[in-house]
């Protein structure tokens, strides 16, 4: 019985040595419970499988399988598109995108809301002019997160020079600095100049920089950019005593549309078609019946009177 346990115990002995093999030569060695060892973990997008996880061809089908792209979780709101969330119906929602895919119009380009954006604007002033006069919309809507955003990012970016209140005296050229020594007068934000210049103009300086003021395209992603520019509205309308925040825009429509507003702009890209579509009828109905007056005037009304003169 005592040397049947002391081979027992030999035999584990070996066993387990032998599981636990250093690699040597051509030999890989032996692990016992690699996957202890080593991450299974799924790699996204890549069609090689992890070397360990190949006991059999289902766990490497499944792997390739869970590596693929997924689906969104239901609900989920994809990032940029938070104006779709707030269309009242599904109709209105499918009518937002196709107005952000660039579906709405002959001519209209599908630009992403977020992250990175293609801009097709030179850095010159004939450029310059051109993004000014062509960019208008912020395809953020206004709301007090993004305000928020825009005013944190302007004062770390922007109000060294044109000052925390737009009015041009940053740091960098007031008087509290005795070394200020700026070449140039920053752009004061809150002249009628710069409140009546489109969003262009600013997104553009953005971008490039304009005369001493570099640019800033890789220092701020896409929609931060332009909740700065919606930072710099808000400055703009308090200097003016007027509003501009989630709930109202009162200095100027074409520069932001509040969130409130969000849900009662889907209603309107959606119902844009059909009341086209309704107005042609319309038209039709109201020709005729015009045609019929006019004809009755010329043949009737025009000749009675001739009567009686």
């Amino acid at each position: 019985m005592k040397s049947f346990k002391v081979l027992l115990i030999a035999a584990i002995a070996v066993i387990i040595l032998q599981a636990c093999s250093p690699a040597g030569g051509e030999f890989a060695g032996s692990e016992y419970m690699p996957d202890m060892g080593h991450s299974v973990a799924y790699e996204a997008n890549t069609y090689n499988y992890y070397y360990h996880n190949t006991w059999d061809k289902a766990s490497s089908t499944d792997l390739w399988k869970l590596s693929q792209p997924r689906l969104p979780v239901s609900g989920t709101i994809p990032r940029g598109y938070a104006g779709v969330a707030m269309a009242s119906n599904a109709t209105a929602q499918s009518a937002m995108m196709d107005e952000l895919r660039g579906g709405s119009s002959t001519n209209g380009i599908a630009v992403p809301l977020s992250g990175n954006a293609p801009y097709y604007y030179e850095d010159t002033e004939e450029e310059r002019l051109r993004a000014t006069a062509e960019i208008i919309d912020n395809p953020f809507p206004i709301t007090a997160d993004g305000l928020a955003r825009g005013k944190e990012l302007y004062e770390v970016f922007c109000g060294i020079c044109h000052g925390n209140k737009g009015d041009g005296n940053g740091y960098l050229v007031s008087e509290e600095n005795g070394n200020a020594v700026y070449p140039a007068q920053p752009a004061i934000f809150t002249t009628d100049e710069f409140l009546a210049a489109s969003n262009g103009r600013y997104y553009h300086a953005i971008i490039y920089g304009k005369n001493v003021m570099g640019g800033y395209a890789d220092k701020m992603s896409y929609e931060e950019r332009w909740q700065v520019i919606h930072w710099i509205r808000a400055l703009q309308a308090k200097e003016k005593k007027l509003a501009y925040d989630e709930n109202v825009n009162t200095l100027n429509e074409t520069f932001g549309t509040p969130m409130s507003r969000m849900a009662q702009v889907a209603d309107h890209a959606t119902d844009h078609e059909g009341e086209s579509h309704e107005a042609g009828h319309d038209g039709e109905e109201g020709h005729g019946e015009d045609h019929g007056e006019e004809h009755g005037e010329e043949h009737g009304g025009d000749h009675g009177e001739g009567e009686h003169k």
